[in-house]
């Protein structure tokens, strides 16, 4: 690889038709920093998590009249089945051409408005029973759930078409790094309209500026106080926790340690770093009143007066924190209410076991699955220098060797895949369903990893043999529909700067129609690879 096809595939997205590097490669990137627009049109077009919590909290309040008026009988209940074969409108998982054909994905798509309510939608034909023995309750959640796919797939369009348009396609790379870093799975109800929001509310204005602004943004996010479960943490010894065993004879409300201990393993220090266990269940205790009004879920929610702040907004529950002096990491933390956590954070996110693994990370994704150790170091020491200035980091990641290496050591994911195949072939629109459909069929659907670890950032989770085949087979298909007006062998050549094999340049030279080139350009080693 040439310096300018390193910079374009490895740093950027993938060159589109026309797109330079110009005469100075590392100039170009370094660029990027300063023309990096955080809120471009295709996502300030998206609704905010704001709106997305209140058609949650219509489900929410519409499900628990229904229990009002449909209390649950006493004794064993049959549940109904439904009958073989049956679908919701949308089934979760659904390929491209599943989606493509379904007449209610596109009723959906067309005639329902993004920021439809709950109530409106219990009138429509849409809300008829599916199966036989399907419940008021039933309905209800298979339309918000609809509601709240309407809010994901919009939102996997916005993404896609920004990183497929950008300018500054290695600030996107950024983002979609950072997101994956500080990852939610749409998987849960609460989470499928929330995850994009995640990504455009609290990463992409704080990744050219301090880690520590980008943590705190995040975890006081809503998609990831409900993903970890933060907002039904409730403090043993708190305000709640006492009146409730007075009530009752027994605390029943919980002490919940999935965010702190992500934070801490994932976000910031690093596995098996520095921190004990009892370091866990502190940072816990001080996390403690983190919640989110009106979809907090769990006893934390229910006594916090979590309804007082507009729903899907970060709100503190004085009532729910764990009282008293934390001792994490070796440190006293003294501080009363949410200063206490929020002091924690900012201390986790300029430390230096935290400069050690976002530098490995950083190193893996740009360098080598094997993070170069002298790269790894230069970024470490990049970070602590700047307190966490993340363009600082940056520019060392430019200037740092390994990253430059002309033998392509990165195997594309299929995002990374995906996005590049649409910048080589001048994509302009995407079709919403199409793109969270192909990503489906690729196997990594946008914002569901399903772990709060994110996908895996090695060739080895993404380069087996039915993988490839998967993406020879959408590569036929972006072919086909470009109608043989495009020559592989001038666009090869424009996206691969002198960076094109011998081997590959003859296969598409030799391709029977100009698709079938496309074809074979978009599954090349060259293109495979960065």
């Amino acid at each position: 690889m040439t310096d300018a096809s390193i910079a374009l595939n490895r740093f950027g997205l993938g060159a589109r038709p026309g797109e330079d590097a110009g005469t100075d490669p590392r100039k170009w990137l370094a660029a990027q920093i300063a023309a990096f627009d955080p809120r471009p049109q295709a996502i300030a077009s998206q609704v905010p998590s704001t709106q997305v919590a209140r058609a949650l909290g219509d489900f929410y309040e519409r499900q628990r009249q229904l229990r009002i008026e449909n209390p649950k009988p006493k004794g064993p209940v049959d549940t109904p089945s439904k009958p073989a074969g049956a679908k919701p409108p949308m089934a979760e998982g659904a390929t491209m051409q599943d989606m493509q054909g379904a007449p209610a994905m596109q009723d959906a798509m067309s005639a329902q408005p993004a920021g439809a309510r709950m109530q409106d939608m219990q009138g429509k034909p849409g809300a008829k029973k599916l199966y036989e023995g399907e419940n008021a309750e039933m309905i209800a959640r298979r339309e918000a759930r609809r509601e709240q796919q309407q809010y994901y797939v919009g939102m996997v369009s916005a993404r896609a078409l920004t990183a497929i348009t950008s300018p500054t396609p290695f600030a996107e790379r950024l983002v979609h790094f950072w997101a994956n870093h500080f990852a939610v799975s749409a998987d849960k109800l609460e989470l499928v309209g929330l995850s994009g929001t995640l990504e455009f509310e609290a990463i992409r204005p704080h990744v050219m500026g301090k880690f520590a602004d980008m943590v705190n943004a995040v975890e006081r996010h809503p998609a990831m106080l409900l993903f970890l479960d933060q907002a039904v943490s409730v403090g043993p010894n708190s305000q709640i926790a006492q009146a409730a065993a007075r009530r009752k004879g027994k605390n029943r409300a919980g002490l919940n340690e999935n965010l702190a201990r992500e934070i801490m393993e994932l976000h910031t220090l690093g596995v098996r770093s520095v921190y004990t266990q009892a370091d866990v269940t502190e940072f816990a205790r001080a996390m403690t009143g983190f919640t989110v009004a009106g979809i907090g879920r769990g006893a934390g929610a229910r006594y916090a007066g979590v309804a007082d702040g507009e729903p899907g907004t970060f709100m503190f529950a004085e009532r729910v924190h764990e009282p008293g002096t934390r001792t994490i990491l070796g440190k006293q933390w003294a501080q009363e209410g949410e200063a206490q956590a929020a002091a924690v954070l900012n201390y986790l996110a300029t430390h230096p076991a935290t400069a050690h693994h976002i530098a490995t990370k950083l190193a893996r994704h740009f360098a080598n699955d094997d993070p170069p150790a002298p790269l790894v170091a230069r970024l470490e020491k990049a970070f602590l220098s700047s307190g966490g200035d993340l363009p600082t980091v940056y520019r060392a990641l430019i200037a740092s060797p390994e990253c430059w290496a002309p033998t392509p050591a990165k195997f594309k994911s299929p995002w990374e895949w995906s996005i590049s195949a649409m910048r080589a072939l001048g994509t302009q629109q995407v079709q919403a369903n199409a793109v969270n459909g192909l990503m489906g069929q690729l196997g990594q659907p946008t914002w569901k990893p399903g772990s709060p670890a994110g996908w895996d950032d090695v060739a080895g989770a993404w380069a087996g043999p039915d993988a490839i085949m998967r993406r020879v087979e959408a590569a036929e298909r972006m072919a086909q529909r470009t109608k043989n007006l495009i020559d592989a062998r001038q666009r090869a050549a424009e996206i691969f700067p002198g960076a094109l094999s011998p081997a590959t340049t003859q296969s598409i030279a030799r391709a029977e129609s100009p698709g079938q080139g496309l074809a074979l350009m978009l599954v090349s080693p060259e293109f495979m690879r960065r």
